[in-house]
């Protein structure tokens, strides 16, 4: 007898409803990463006067090395790595993996918008995504970020 087109569905296991929220969020975020330059909700008046200055001139879709390296500082953030964060920075870890040096300003908006989406996101939740889930959704949104044109998959974690 021949299985019906439904036996792997049916067969299928059952996705807990929190995997099914993370990646679900984490497509989200990886569509809204996509849009250039991304909507700002709501800044304080220091942060207005910094996004002032780094958009006001609509300033090209940052390089895929970039984002790559937005990633990369907001799971430090992320995971309150403080070392490695100011180590990042202090020997400009940034111009190591093919960045300029006048790329800085960006890279630090581009991290701290997605780290206080992600933060967002926790606080949606009433913090049922702790910090490691964020890391996990953050995961997430880079494969699905870079598979949806966002530039070449990079390999392996953050």
């Amino acid at each position: 007898m021949q299985p019906s087109k439904w036996d792997l569905v049916l067969g299928s296991k059952p996705v807990p409803l929190v995997e099914h929220l993370l990646d679900e969020a984490a497509k989200l975020f990886a569509k809204d990463l996509l849009v250039w330059p991304p909507r700002i909700d709501a800044f304080d008046e220091a942060t207005g006067r910094t996004l002032a200055g780094l958009l006001v001139d609509a300033p090209p879709r940052p390089d895929v090395k970039l984002y790559a390296e937005a990633f990369r500082l907001t799971r430090l953030d992320l995971a309150r790595d403080v070392d490695a964060y100011d180590d990042y920075f202090r020997n400009q870890r940034f111009v190591e993996a093919g960045l300029d040096r006048g790329d800085r300003p960006m890279l630090l908006f581009v991290s701290r918008f997605m780290t206080e989406q992600l933060l967002g996101l926790g606080e949606a939740t009433e913090g049922k995504l702790n910090r490691p889930r964020l890391i996990d959704v953050l995961e997430r949104t880079r494969r699905h970020f870079f598979a949806a044109g966002g530039g070449p998959t990079a390999s392996g974690p953050l």
